[in-house]
């Protein structure tokens, strides 16, 4: 038996690297990958384009202004002094805020009214259109403080500032709510999946296309000696990738791994047999290797939107949510980000590394069956 798994261990190694570009794609690409979604992937905002509409072109006008350029969200394009301009630089996206201080600004405030600004942002994207107002609404209030406490002290003549409710807030885990620090470790955990599905869900379909899998039939090999000698090289690259995604993300990204690696790597192994099953599984039911990629991408797609990447699984409706129960990336980004932000342990992952761990064995069952009829 063990003859017959070693055997099968180096074929499987051997027909996976013996072309040099496909180790470039194994262990390079996972790296860039991180690299280049671990910049591209983060809902900070910052830079914002934004055109001036100043009609007052007062001291207290040009002071608001001032305020929003020195706060380092906002880089003024441009100054425009009528609405087809404003409304063109939208328009076209040269801008993503356009601010708008009316006839009557200083007179407003030196007689005690109310003066308005106006936001106009592009909704288009909403999460940066509201942050962006989110922004404005912090810097006008803050100035609207000081109005008031100046006001205040020209009225009575008392030079001490008036009482204030302060807002004090603490951030556990993420101090700076940096947002690339919740999406590296989810990073590490796609590109991971998606390199360990691709390679096997092209396993068994390429002896077809070759021609081997005849071979391997009439074999004294079983369902399970097959099973272990297509997953076993692909968890070894696996792992292999995690740990150079890994070094990426703590060492380059700076993000802060605060708990236990050998449960990190226990954890990763019991996710690894269920996207190392689900492609094997999408390997048996193809016919070519072109076939197996496309099941792998519609396969993958919906499970990387339905794990709580990016959009948290609360804020979707109960009929999707109950879809992420059956999704192992799911249970797999709670564990990852548990042991990389918070550091906890077992004691409180133990739900969603028991769910894995069933997950894996169900899988790996079900595609193992599927082989005993043809191999037995």
């Amino acid at each position: 038996m063990f003859e017959r798994i070693r055997q099968m261990l180096v074929k499987e190694f051997i027909q996976v690297f013996r072309d040099p570009r496909m180790r470039t794609v194994i262990f390079v690409m996972p790296c860039v990958q991180t690299l280049v979604i671990g910049y591209a992937v983060t809902l900070d905002v910052s830079h914002v384009r934004t055109a001036i509409y100043d009609l007052d072109q007062s001291v207290d006008s040009r002071e608001l202004v001032s305020r929003l350029v020195g706060s380092g969200y906002f880089d003024v394009v441009e100054h425009v002094d009528n609405d087809r301009r404003a409304r063109e630089l939208l328009d076209r996206g040269r801008v993503t805020a356009v601010v708008r201080l009316d006839h009557g600004f200083a007179e407003d405030l030196r007689a005690g009214r109310t003066a308005p600004v106006q936001v106009i942002v592009d909704g288009t994207d909403s999460n940066t259109a509201g942050i962006v107002l989110g922004y404005v609404s912090r810097i006008t209030g803050a100035a609207s403080q000081e109005i008031l406490a100046e006001r205040l002290r020209r009225q009575t003549g008392v030079r001490r500032e008036p009482g204030l409710v302060e807002l004090r807030s603490r951030a556990w885990f993420n101090e700076n709510l940096q947002s690339r620090w919740f999406f590296v470790p989810g990073v590490i955990a796609i590109v991971v999946s998606l390199a360990t599905l691709l390679l096997t869900s092209m396993a068994v379909v390429r002896e077809k296309e070759i021609g081997t899998m005849e071979q391997i039939l009439v074999s004294p090999i079983t369902p399970t000696e097959f099973i272990l000698g297509k997953t076993v090289p692909f968890a070894v690259i696996g792992f292999i990738d995690v740990t150079a995604v890994t070094v990426v993300g703590v060492f380059w990204f700076e993000v802060p791994i605060r708990g236990n690696l050998l449960l990190l790597f226990g954890a990763t192994g019991l996710y690894l047999m269920t996207t190392l099953g689900i492609g094997l599984y999408i390997s048996t039911i193809s016919q070519t290797q072109q076939q197996a990629m496309m099941s792998t991408f519609f396969f993958f797609f919906p499970a990387m939107l339905l794990s709580g990447f990016a959009f948290p699984i609360e804020n979707m409706p109960q009929v999707v949510q109950w879809l992420t129960y059956v999704n192992p990336l799911a249970y797999f980004l709670v564990i990852i980000r548990g042991i990389f932000l918070k550091g906890v342990g077992a004691d409180v992952l133990w739900p969603q590394i028991s769910v894995l761990g069933v997950m894996g064995v169900a899988i790996l069952t079900l595609v193992s069956r599927r082989f005993h009829k043809t191999l037995s």
